[in-house]
């Protein structure tokens, strides 16, 4: 068991001294890097006179092994502390007091066993007194790695989480060791033969936490093709044992033919080990997940995606959102232009954007190879490895602008919510770049945010679009509702004329007329191309807003009366035509629904708290409750067969924008009393009120 102890601590000595070399040249300075090259060293001291005693059986070095053990614990908890230290903004003293005591107590329980015994000094070890120091040790170990553990926030963990385990793993196997040697007085020789080995093999593991600690300032990296060949090694080694257990089964199950299949299972097994030793893909799929899994990233990602954000988010200065889209994915992979391509409204794709390129008139089919490809793999095609090795694309065959476009490197697929909704087209860069799998995972990230983006602009332009055709709808009917007055009033005209056209004083009112429809007509034309209102508010009269209704309506039957029960001008402040145009709405519909015989009444009176009360009263048919409750104010809504249900949502629409109220009486039979409130208007504020955009407009 000598030999076993003596090439396992010879082993642990030989891995401490590797690694403490080179934890000592990746060394920039700092007080965990200096506990951990401390700890590292004595641990090699430690494991080399244990070597040595193994071989010589000299009772002095197995003396020196353990004393060098109490010292190399004592490195450990001063390297444990100081990281404790960097994760606590008050540490505690307590766990340096109790390292130092127990550190302590194992110097003085070897001191003790050594002066006292009367022994040689190779039974120095079994003696209880060191046991119960050293369980000591390992047990304010476990709690030193716990409360590291515990005290490292949860998302920063995995950088720590190697270490913890080694450390765990170490006090583990030592708690087992001495709490058995405690029990029966004396070391187990197997266990104690094997300690060296297991601390060799933890090594790995506080070298992986070293790498990914730089606040530990050791710059710490292993070389790719080393843990390349190390793993593949590894896996092979761990296949070699499978495959001879299972031929070890079939050999002793096998009965009469248990040799023979296990000779050709062992075979098979060699066979296909070459097989996979020698292919590109399967070494390329393990070069893939050691670099994924066991070394630091290619890219600083929170950088990247900072940028690429940044990027995204500025468009609009100088470039708009598709050159920002390009620009992003660009500068990602060294690109120095490119060309986006959205689905258009007839499911082609065409060019949308382009940064550095020239423009293109081409346009790809939805139903393309290439579309269904990028839609169905989402893969990113390169075309220059699309040149040399087509087949690894499968079935794709890459339309002919895209074969002949002047630099075109990269196709990145624009995949949002399910659907693909364009591609970027990226040219080469500058110098030679490499695609591996985390560019090609970066830019897949990438293409999915930038599609989003993409997606939400298509959403506002045709949002907007909408709006438009909506705002230029809803233009469109209250103009063609004025046309309609206008007509009736003079198609009123012309029916008179056969009777009065003879009266001069018809013939005057005649020309009134058309020249005031003729203003009304140009004035519409007017508002309906420019899309804005004609006149600023201003202060208008309107007691004469009403007369000039009155005046429009004569020949209509019945006849209005104006009633003004104030003596002094009434002023508001609104568009007057706009304004004369609402209050007339409400004058025809009085007289719509009022026979010949009937009374229309407009009346101009005092309101409430310094408002004016503008009413139209009428002895029509009226409306009823329901009407008036849940369809008055809709647009398109009327009681009338030749009505277009839009001057009652105008005139409340624009009664509400100048600052006024409307509300409708009504009585089925018996009439409406149609109240319009109004601010009064001042001199004062006449100026400071900005043009009001109509509803109309």
């Amino acid at each position: 068991m000598l030999e076993v102890a003596y090439w396992g601590y010879g082993l642990a000595a030989v891995a401490y001294l590797i690694f403490g070399v080179y934890a000592f040249l990746a060394w920039r300075g700092g007080a965990a890097g200096a506990a951990l090259l401390g700890a590292i060293a004595t641990s090699c001291l430690w494991a080399l006179t244990a070597a040595a005693y193994a071989r010589t059986a000299d009772p002095m070095l197995i003396g020196l092994s353990a004393l060098l053990d109490a010292v190399r614990t004592g490195a450990w908890y001063a390297f444990l502390i100081i990281l404790l230290r960097t994760i606590s903004d008050r540490p505690a003293r307590w766990p340096a007091m109790v390292a130092a005591l127990i550190v302590a107590a194992q110097l003085v329980s070897l001191g003790l066993e050594a002066v006292g015994a009367g022994s040689p000094m190779s039974d120095l070890i079994p003696l209880r007194p060191v046991f119960g120091a050293w369980l000591a040790q390992a047990v304010f170990g476990l709690m030193l790695v716990e409360q590291l553990y515990r005290g490292v926030p949860a998302a920063s963990r995995w950088a720590i989480k190697p270490l913890c385990i080694a450390l765990g793993a170490g006090y583990i196997f030592d708690l087992y060791l001495f709490a058995d040697g405690s029990l029966f007085g004396q070391v187990d020789e197997d266990v104690w033969a094997m300690r060296g080995v297991a601390n060799a093999l933890l090594l790995p593991l506080i070298a992986m936490s070293g790498a990914r600690n730089p606040s530990w300032t050791l710059r710490m990296s292993m070389s790719r093709e080393m843990v390349f060949h190390s793993t593949a090694l590894a896996v092979s080694g761990l296949y070699l044992l499978v495959i001879s257990a299972v031929g070890y089964y079939v050999r002793y199950f096998g009965g009469d033919w248990g040799r023979a299949l296990q000779l050709t299972l062992l075979f098979a097994g060699l066979v296909l080990l070459g097989m996979l030793l020698f292919s590109g893909s399967q070494r390329a799929r393990l070069r893939v997940f050691i670099n994924k899994h066991l070394f630091p990233y290619r890219y600083d990602y929170r950088n990247e995606w900072l940028r690429f954000t940044q990027a995204l988010a500025s468009a609009g200065g100088g470039l708009d959102l598709g050159q920002s889209v390009i620009k992003a994915l660009a500068d990602l992979v060294e690109s120095p232009a490119g060309s986006v391509w959205l689905r258009n409204a007839d499911g082609r794709f065409s060019m949308h954007a382009r940064l550095n390129q020239p423009s293109s008139d081409v346009s790809e089919p939805a139903d393309s190879p290439l579309c269904r490809f990028l839609d169905e793999q989402e893969w990113i095609i390169n075309l220059e490895e699309y040149r040399l090795s087509p087949a690894q694309y499968g079935t794709l065959r890459l339309p002919e602008w895209l074969s002949v476009l002047q630099g075109a490197w990269l196709v990145v697929p624009l995949k949002g919510s399910g659907a693909l909704i364009g591609f970027v087209v990226l040219n080469a860069p500058r110098v030679p770049f490499e695609i591996d799998w985390e560019v090609l995972d970066l830019l897949k990230t990438a293409q999915r945010q930038a599609a989003g983006y993409l997606e939400r602009m298509q959403a506002a332009e045709a949002l907007l679009e909408a709006r438009k055709f909506d705002s230029f709808n809803r233009m469109s009917a209250f103009v063609v509702h004025d046309l309609k007055n206008l007509v009736a009033q003079l198609s009123l005209m012309l029916k008179n004329a056969e009777r009065h056209k003879h009266n001069p004083e018809f013939q005057q009112d005649m020309l009134e007329t058309v020249a005031h429809a003729e203003a009304r007509m140009r004035g519409l034309m007017s508002q309906l191309q420019e899309k804005r209102s004609i006149d600023p508010p201003r202060l208008v009269d309107l007691v004469e807003i009403a007369r000039g209704v009155c005046r429009s309506k004569r020949g209509q039957r019945p006849e209005i009366t104006l009633l003004d029960e104030i003596e002094q001008p009434v002023e508001v402040l609104a568009h007057p035509e706009r304004l004369e145009r609402i209050i007339g709405h409400v004058v025809q519909n009085a007289l719509d629904a009022t026979d010949d015989d009937g009374i229309v009444t407009i009346r101009v009176a005092d309101g409430d708290s310094g408002r004016v009360r503008l009413t139209v009263e009428d002895t029509g048919c009226g409306m009823a409750p329901d009407f008036l409750r849940e369809r008055l104010s809709r647009p398109f809504q009327t009681t009338k067969t030749s009505g277009m249900g839009i001057g009652v949502f105008e005139t409340r629409q624009y009664v509400n924008e100048i600052g006024g109220a409307l509300r409708f009486d009504s009585e089925v039979g018996r009439g409406t009393l149609v109240t319009v409130d109004l601010p009064r208007g001042n001199r004062g504020n006449a100026r400071q009120v900005p043009e009001m955009e109509p509803v109309n407009g």
